[in-house]
């Protein structure tokens, strides 16, 4: 077998190394277009589970590297001053001029020809006379765009501008600065990666990052590398206390995250850089070309054809880089925003910030260190022993005995607008189930507003008093959990069939007209083209809110959602995408929250004083041209100004042709957003999936509410079970008394 390799990286010099140990047959040629001593970047973080998998694969790499490592355990974060430690963090670190001799030499020692300081062939020529070609070449790699139409590769820059620097001294921990300057925030991420030795100092990586817009009003952007420099010195002095900072060719750069949609084309595979990146800020660029690497030449073991062994490489590494990619996104937006986290008391910015990635979690910390994850809730005053999911909110004039919300789940099981049995036994379930607030799905507010058939309605006297029997329930068989419903209004997206009959799909029989602000279908040649509404009937169908709202006050509900998110009426108004009106209620922002705005008012006008009043809006369209973050927050500002007690911060589902980046709690980022900038309570939603995500997010002070659904479809009682799995039995979770005798976990397997 025939292999060659473009590109002298970890990743790289990794396959070459163990396609060779592994086939000693194989004819294994490297090529790197520098010298074996170049290299860009000084210290290089490997996990013990990437470790794992090298002892795994070659011992001997795995003893060299183990020989070299500088282990620490503890993160310091400075943040005004102030240095707060947590420990039992676990890293290894090495220097990649280290680690390149290392592999060097275990190349060398294998039979690798290693040809530096040339350029590769083109890979579609080494692909011919060659079984293999991994292309190892970087960020940049010339392989993947000679075959850019095959790979499909997607490059997004990202908003930080960054540089690497090294210390002459070694830090003790992982330290994370923030210095907050005339030109605005600058944050520093620093570890060590060479232990003192002989009378030397050791040294430390030094990444210096701010937004593009600081980096230029500091005039960054005209000072070469050693004015840089002297300038990242000065920004960090107390770190350095006189030290001097080094570059090795250092230079300002932006990062890009690296996609394909392919890893592979005939027998040419792309590996690390050249197949994806992940923001430095959590450490994964070698992890992950060496963990590829790993994978990569176990598959190539036997006798299986290298196209399928490419197929099966990737399959395995797919969703772990996704994943690790999803992290590091999150941990990069993190700090490209910055500013929304900066003002926090100390303890719960460090908090915030070691759960940035949303990897790192409230237990997962605690584990690691107890006494830090303590000293947080107690600055933001949690009585001991209580998670901060079972801490009251106050809600306008409504006390909610926890932070977790079951979130609005449409059924499509009332008949004609009515909601019967299912819908007591639905609600009055998960009310029992120990959640602070339980709202309804959303409730239409006429028989042309509903989505389908099953939708429920406040249009009719029976709805009424059929909602007054589910909450009465609520209030006398599970006292303490408030019930809320949430209005609203299809739009275009109404007449369609039930979800689990064909979602977004018309009826086959029986259709209703759908309206909108304009004459728009949600899928041109399957949905119906909606009438654009008249400013006489848009005051019509605010008319219908009205009337729903007080029936909804009479039927005792607790709160009251208004629904404009998701691409229903109220939120098409919203998005620039399904308004293209040319009246005063289309066009700029303002003139299209101008209906919307006018619905919460007449809304607001007859629900009770007492009782909050809060709206579902989606904070992006996740589509070119739509409703920005930016947008979000001004929304939110507008519906506050008048009124709103609450934002519940959802996104998409506006336009089909979106393009959600979804992965853990991946809207929660809008509504921290929304919370920071709008300065008003916020309830996030969206892949929150776990009491260890709501106490993580309330803790860290990115939401004050978390509205869980799936959850709730597999278990009722969540709310009861998550307090029993953390030993709470506190007034914020009580067990209904017919219950109490099931408070805790029942015991199994073959224990007494």
């Amino acid at each position: 077998m025939r292999v060659a390799v473009i590109g002298g990286g970890p990743g790289g010099l990794g396959a070459a190394a163990l396609l060779k140990r592994l086939g000693p047959d194989r004819r294994v040629t490297l090529w790197e277009r520098n010298a074996p001593d170049d290299t860009f970047g000084f210290g290089v973080v490997l996990s013990d589970e990437t470790l794992g998998g090298i002892e795994t694969a070659d011992p001997a790499v795995h003893a060299a590297l183990r020989a070299e490592f500088v282990r620490w355990d503890a993160i310091d974060i400075v943040h005004r001053g102030r240095t707060l430690t947590s420990g039992g963090h676990g890293f290894a670190a090495l220097g990649r001029h280290r680690l390149l001799e290392i592999l060097h030499a275990r190349c060398r020692e294998l039979g690798v020809d290693l040809r530096f300081r040339t350029e590769a062939p083109p890979a579609a020529e080494l692909a011919r006379s060659h079984d293999l070609v991994i292309a190892a070449d970087g960020v940049h790699s010339a392989t993947r765009d000679s075959h850019r139409d095959h790979f499909r590769p997607t490059l997004t820059t990202h908003r930080c501008r960054y540089i690497w620097l090294s210390a002459e001294f070694a830090l003790d921990a992982f330290r994370f600065e923030i210095a907050e300057t005339e030109h605005g925030l600058m944050q520093l991420h620093a570890y060590p990666y060479a232990r003192p030795t002989g009378g030397g100092p050791g040294a430390s990586t030094v990444i210096v990052e701010m937004r593009e817009e600081v980096w230029r009003r500091a005039g960054l952007d005209r000072c070469d590398e050693a004015t840089s420099v002297e300038r990242c010195g000065a920004y960090f002095a107390g770190l350095l206390k006189g030290r001097p900072l080094r570059a090795d060719r250092s230079a300002w750069t932006a990062f890009r995250t690296v996609t394909n949609a392919r890893w592979s084309h005939g027998n040419t595979v792309l590996l690390g850089d050249a197949a994806h990146t992940a923001h430095f800020s959590i450490g994964s660029g070698t992890k992950l070309a060496v963990e590829d690497a790993v994978a990569l030449a176990a598959h190539l073991q036997g006798a299986t054809p290298v196209t399928e062994a490419l197929t099966a490489y990737e399959a395995e590494r797919r969703p772990v880089v996704e994943s690790t990619q999803r992290a590091a996104r999150a941990s990069l937006e993190w700090f490209e925003d910055l500013a929304v986290h900066v003002g926090r008391p100390p303890r719960r910015f460090a908090f915030d910030l070691l759960t940035r990635s949303r990897r790192v979690t409230h237990d997962n910390l605690r584990l690691r260190d107890a006494d830090f994850v303590a000293s947080v809730e107690a600055e933001a005053g949690i009585p001991p022993g209580t998670p901060p999911m079972f801490t009251p909110f106050r809600l306008g004039g409504l006390t909610l005995r926890n932070r977790v919300v079951v979130s609005p789940m449409d059924m499509y099981s009332a008949v004609d607008g009515t909601p019967g049995d299912f819908h007591l036994v639905h609600l009055g379930a998960r009310a029992l189930g120990g959640a602070g607030l339980v709202m309804t799905e959303m409730v239409c507010v006429s028989a042309r507003g509903r989505i389908t058939p099953g939708c429920t309605g406040l249009y009719a006297p029976e709805h009424e008093s059929a909602w007054h029997r589910v909450t009465g329930f609520v209030h006398t068989q599970a006292p303490g959990a408030a019930i809320g419903v949430q209005l609203g209004h299809s739009g275009r997206k109404g007449s369609t069939r039930r979800q689990w009959e064909g979602i977004d799909q018309p009826l086959p029989h029986g259709n209703w007209p759908v309206v909108a602000p304009s004459a728009l279908p949600y899928r041109p040649g399957v949905n119906q083209v909606p009438h654009a509404l008249s400013a006489t009937e848009m005051a019509v169908i605010r008319g219908q809110f009205v009337r729903s709202a007080e029936a909804a006050a009479r039927a005792d509900f607790d709160l009251l959602e208004l629904h404009c998110a998701h691409g229903y009426l109220l939120s098409s108004f919203l998005s620039p995408l399904t308004n293209r009106r040319a009246d005063a209620y289309g066009g700029p922002l303002a003139a299209r929250l101008r209906y919307p705005l006018e619905v919460f008012d007449a809304v607001r006008a007859v629900w009770p004083a007492g009782r909050p009043m809060t709206v579902r809006i989606s904070a992006t369209d996740w589509a070119d041209g739509g409703t920005t973050g930016e947008d979000a927050v001004e929304i939110a500002r507008a519906f506050a100004g008048h009124g709103a007690d609450a934002v519940d911060v959802s996104t998409g589902q506006v336009v089909p042709g979106e393009r959600p980046a979804y992965g853990r709690s991946y809207q929660t980022p809008f509504a921290e957003r929304i919370r920071h900038e709008a300065g008003v309570p916020v309830i996030a939603v969206g892949a929150i999936s776990s009491w260890d995500d709501v106490n993580s997010l309330i803790l860290a002070g990115r939401a004050d509410l978390c509205a869980l659904a799936r959850p709730h479809l597999y278990d009722p009682q969540w709310t009861l079970h998550a307090a029993a799995e953390q030993g709470y039995e506190g007034a914020s979770a009580p067990w209904p008394a017919p219950y109490r005798a099931g408070s805790r976990r029942p015991p199994t397997g073959r224990g007494t």
